[in-house]
């Protein structure tokens, strides 16, 4: 009797095997006839082909963004604002430095040759080194925007470089001051060089030249070209 019902139970173990495996198939053809199971499998396999070609795309522009910086990012004057308020004393102790200069024709941006780099490179190196860091720590009632001082602040290298690049004919509505805030939120002033591929940054933080969208800081405002007494808002988006 034992072995008897051994054999039962193993029979009836099997038996119950088959009745599942038979039922899930079933089950799997009967929702492979479901129009709505379908649709579903289907969007999901759409979904996932996305996410592979998003992915695939986003590794080929990781891939190729530091290949070669784009040209003719220019910075836009969007409105005009007023001039920093040191900027104005300075134009009363320096006035030939803020006459507004007649156009005697309409010119483009001025094209950089090689000598002319070698210019930019020369003069920026030579004020970041001939005025000793002085930081202003009494805010704006201690602003003194100085030509060629022994020591100075960011302000005194900006208005020196504009004066030897301008002396040396570059025109004046090409060498722009401009006011940025730099990450830490400091306000900070820069020249800006505007050239037929870029406008440059003379900073006194480096002795590299750069495109102003390299440099991490946020654009307040810059001289117009046409009247250095007149000052511009500075769009977030580039020209």
């Amino acid at each position: 009797m034992p072995v008897v019902s051994g054999g039962i139970a193993i029979i009836g173990a099997a038996t119950l095997l088959m009745c599942f495996a038979s039922l899930t198939l079933l089950s799997c053809v009967l929702k492979a006839s479901d129009e709505h199971y379908a649709e579903v499998r289907l969007l999901k396999a759409e979904l996932l082909l996305k996410d592979v070609v998003s992915l695939e795309t986003t590794r080929a522009v990781a891939s190729t963004a530091d290949v070669a910086p784009p040209k003719g990012q220019f910075i836009r004057f969007d409105l005009p604002t007023l001039p920093p308020m040191a900027f104005t004393q300075f134009c009363l102790k320096y006035v030939d430095e803020c006459k507004p200069k007649q156009l005697l024709f309409r010119g483009g941006r001025m094209k950089v040759t090689n000598q002319r780099w070698a210019e930019l490179e020369r003069i920026n190196r030579s004020v970041n080194s001939s005025i000793l860091p002085e930081p202003n720590r009494a805010g704006l009632a201690g602003e003194k925007w100085l030509l060629d001082p022994a020591a100075g602040d960011c302000n005194d290298y900006a208005v020196t470089k504009r004066h030897l690049l301008t002396a040396a004919g570059w025109p004046a509505r090409d060498v722009l001051l401009s006011e940025v805030v730099t990450v830490s939120g400091e306000h900070h002033v820069v020249l800006v060089v505007r050239t037929s591929d870029d406008d440059l940054v003379l900073d006194n933080l480096t002795d590299r030249i750069m495109p102003w969208f390299q440099k991490q800081y946020q654009w307040v405002r810059i001289q117009k070209p046409t009247n250095p007494n007149y000052w511009m808002s500075v769009s977030e988006q580039s020209a």
